[in-house]
């Protein structure tokens, strides 16, 4: 870890650069934002004790797929209002997808800490299981299984169903 944050502050300006560099539009503080993300997820990763080979490779890795991923929010953000504003959504259904999605994450954490892992992983900064199985020296095949099993847990949580094998509730 201290390896992890002597890197990070010699090379903090390098690191913001590369962010600006790839985000034409973005104001500066967005730029520091990524960087400051990235920095955290690092320091919170899932095994801190597997030692990063190439830690220059790792961040710089790390801030790209952070970039992809706000390149993504940014078209989803836009194709969402213009949805809106075509479809003239009603507040009550935004309320509603609202509490649904507290719900999905109150269900998440309910996860442990391996289950939420994979889901953060694979939906929210979209690695491939084949990245996180080399990243965290994990058989994919138990990357798969955790997955499934946080998301039994979460459809059992959003149904209240209190057992759910094959998909036949209890």
């Amino acid at each position: 870890m201290s390896r992890l944050a002597e890197f990070l502050r010699q090379e903090r300006q390098a690191l913001v650069g590369y962010v600006r560099r790839r985000i034409d539009d973005a104001a500066d503080h967005e730029a520091e934002d990524i960087v400051q993300d990235v920095a955290v997820h690092l320091f919170d990763r899932a095994d801190p004790s597997i030692p990063i080979q190439n830690l220059a490779a790792y961040v710089y890795r790390a801030l790209r797929n952070r970039i992809v991923d706000f390149y993504r929010r940014k078209r989803e953000t836009i194709a969402l209002q213009e949805a809106q504003v075509a479809s003239g959504q009603e507040p009550s259904l935004e309320l509603e997808k609202e509490e649904m999605l507290n719900d999905v994450f109150e269900a998440m954490e309910r996860l442990s800490v391996e289950e939420k892992a994979v889901i953060l992983a694979t939906e929210m900064e979209g690695r491939t299981f084949k990245e996180l199985a080399e990243d965290w020296s994990i058989p994919i095949g138990t990357l798969l299984a955790r997955k499934s099993r946080a998301l039994d847990k979460i459809r059992m949580q959003l149904t209240g169903q209190t057992n759910l094998k094959k998909g036949v509730p209890s």
